[in-house]
């Protein structure tokens, strides 16, 4: 394979076009070529005067001598991983969010039979249930934003990006492309699926592991853990309020980060864990059209998608204001999954073709700003927040707003400017620092008025900030060993609930993994 980066392309093209385009320029022979395909789309947007694409392709010709001065590459091959498959029982994974799916997906390429449990509904009811909570405020406390088929990346942007470096990201890329998702996934530089694709691809992925054997337990909650010479030997769910004991020796815990009856349970059963650190604030919005500008300018005529940004401010004491999973042209969710709270998240379809775009505008928080010493001190803090945000909002599930500008004169917002919060199923005019601690209100000041300096607009008085963001990461990390383990025999923490994993892809990642030294270790 011959491969060749970086080449700008400054027009509205094709993808064929593209590689024609780039076969002239490097005198290549269309008859020489077997096979093509892009490799990397991005956008330099540096220079407002001049905003083109980036493109990289990889091209495999008959002879690759005859065209010595362009690199050559070899083909990514995946890790090469001996398993020794010596399973007396099936295997159970506790989760059906991105990391449960893709370690049952890696079970049944293996010939190996997984169950499923899902406290939350298969994606088709849990649909109807996010949608009833967003149009009445009647929360589904098994089943929401936060809970059920697909886990919480279901209702987000979507993203796949990620800071890791593993040739799995290559496989989950490739999995979600044949389950569904748009081929331009593999080569945008910011890959994305948005909701309205997940749903389908989710689906689809079911199915798939279902006819390879698999089994899918849903409604079902696990509610205890028995365990005998430091093993795991059972598990007892609840179902329709009935209890049932399911035999099993080797679980993979991909329980997302927003289960906490299940953390507190592990925690009483003696498996290790400690508090970690993640990140609470609100959620901003803008106008799309106003993101557009900045980054765009206004010269341009290419067909460009809706731009996104990424900021960070860094303080003097230590703590950091950044934007976090932002979604152009989306919404802002009701992601609560407990009764009297309130949680956000944001979330774009495929398209972001919303009038707004919406950015998580979170602090950093440590153990050191929980309370007691517990491993699940920061589950308090978090749950503490959720809760003033619920009684501020008006105790009806409506979520507190305020105006950028009123947030930094320290008021109440008493009406709404040009941009108009998305957030369902209502909102109410409020004043955030009546909840927030102070090290968040000032550090969020200081970053929103840093931002504005890189990122011109983005503390537009009528910019809306809507709190609450707790949920960014967990705060919880199971510790494992390096054969993935807890210190409970056959347990394997995984994905983001677990501590190790922050989005989409890496949870993914993270499930195959698991799945991969389940095999090996057996």
């Amino acid at each position: 394979m011959l491969r060749i980066n970086d080449i700008p392309i400054r027009k509205n093209l094709t993808e064929t076009e593209v590689f024609e385009t780039i076969i002239k320029k490097y005198a290549i022979k269309k008859d020489d070529v077997l096979d093509w395909h892009i490799t990397r789309k991005s956008i330099d947007a540096r220079k407002k005067e001049d905003v083109h694409f980036i493109y990289s392709i990889d091209i495999h010709v008959k002879d690759e001598n005859k065209y010595k001065k362009i690199d050559k590459i070899k083909k990514l091959e995946m890790p090469n991983v001996i398993i020794n498959n010596h399973l007396t029982s099936r295997p159970v994974i506790v989760g059906a969010g991105p990391a449960g799916l893709f370690a049952a997906l890696t079970l049944v390429q293996n010939n190996v039979e997984p169950i499923i449990i899902e406290q939350g509904q298969a994606i088709e009811k849990r649909q109807e249930s996010v949608d009833l909570f967003l149009k009445t405020g009647k929360l589904n406390s098994a089943s929401n934003v936060q809970f059920g088929e697909g886990g919480a990346g279901t209702f987000s942007d979507g993203k796949l990006t990620t800071g890791i470096h593993s040739p799995f990201c290559k496989k989950v890329l490739e999995e979600f492309v044949y389950f569904g998702a748009p081929k331009s996934l593999l080569y945008l530089s910011k890959p994305h699926i948005g909701t309205d694709h997940l749903i389908h691809i989710v689906k689809n992925m079911r199915e798939y592991i279902m006819s390879k054997g698999g089994t899918f337990l849903f409604d079902t909650k696990v509610i205890d853990f028995d365990i005998v010479n430091h093993s795991i030997v059972a598990l007892r769910t609840l179902h329709n309020k009935l209890e049932e004991t399911i035999q099993a020796n080797q679980v993979i815990l991909a329980i997302g980060h927003s289960s906490r009856d299940t953390f507190k349970t592990l925690y009483k059963k003696g498996i290790y864990m400690e508090p970690k650190n993640f990140s609470v604030g609100v959620r901003i919005e803008h106008l799309q059209k106003w993101i557009n500008q900045a980054q765009y300018g206004t010269i341009t005529k290419l067909s460009l998608p809706p731009a996104d940004y990424k900021l960070a401010y860094h303080t003097n004491n230590g703590r950091t204001c950044y934007t976090f999973c932002m979604c152009p042209g989306g919404v802002v969710m009701a992601s609560s999954s407990e009764p009297n709270t309130i949680v956000t998240n944001g979330m774009s379809n495929f398209a972001r073709d919303g009038e707004n775009a919406n950015s998580a505008l979170l602090v950093n928080v440590t153990p050191e700003d929980f309370i007691g010493n517990s491993p699940l001190a920061g589950i308090d803090f978090q749950k503490d927040l959720e809760q003033k945000a619920f009684s501020l909002g008006g105790a009806n599930y409506f979520a507190p707003v305020q105006r950028v500008e009123d947030f930094l004169k320290n008021q109440k917002s008493m009406s709404i400017g040009d941009v108009k919060p998305s957030y369902k199923p209502g909102f109410t005019l409020s004043n955030l620092q009546e909840i927030l601690p102070d090290f968040i209100i000032s550090t969020l000041k200081q970053g929103i008025q840093y931002f504005d300096t890189k990122l011109h607009g983005f503390a537009n008085p009528d910019s809306i900030l809507t709190g609450l963001e707790t949920r960014s990461s967990s705060p919880v990390r199971i510790l494992r060993d390096e054969k993935m383990l807890s210190n409970i025999s056959g347990i394997y923490p995984c994905g983001e609930g677990a501590g190790y994993a922050g989005g989409i892809m890496s949870a993914s990642v993270d499930g195959i993994r698991c799945a991969i030294n389940l095999l090996k270790n057996n």
